[in-house]
């Protein structure tokens, strides 16, 4: 019996994490286009305080959710970008450094792609003819 509870009590506990997973390019699906997650320069994924994951293939996805009101945005626990100069590794929504441009061809058409600092979207801010957007900035993008 104290075997069963210990497994119960697992099992209760591990369902309710908020930690973030990672994004299985080729196999999970956006949340909101339903999409298949294809270009690991992009994605998001949004993890609330009750450990339901949502995963986005493009800014454009993420934000649209996000602006939705479908879930009070005080309610995630976790907003992470991945950062387009380490595809699969993700950033703090909120903290990371943001460019868009025409000349960002995400999956959705976003246009936009996150980066880690100011110092190492420069150089594509330039090239690609960006404008810079901090969090606040991007997120009303697509309200």
């Amino acid at each position: 019996m104290k075997y069963l509870l210990f497994v119960l009590f697992g099992i209760v506990t591990l369902s309710c994490s908020t930690e973030p997973e990672p994004l299985k390019y080729g196999t999970d699906v956006c949340h909101f286009c339903k999409m298949t997650l294809m270009d690991n320069k992009f994605g998001a994924e949004l993890v609330t305080r009750k450990g339901r994951i949502y995963k986005f293939d493009d800014m454009r996805c993420f934000l649209n959710y996000y602006n939705s009101g479908n879930e009070a945005t005080s309610d995630f626990q976790h907003a992470l970008v991945i950062d387009y100069l380490n595809p699969g590794n993700f950033l703090n929504a909120y903290d990371a450094f943001y460019l868009k441009s025409s000349a960002i061809h995400s999956p959705m058409d976003g246009q936009v792609a996150a980066f880690q600092s100011k110092q190492h979207m420069m150089p594509l801010k330039k090239e690609w003819g960006a404008i810079y957007l901090a969090w606040g900035e991007v997120v009303t993008q697509y309200k």
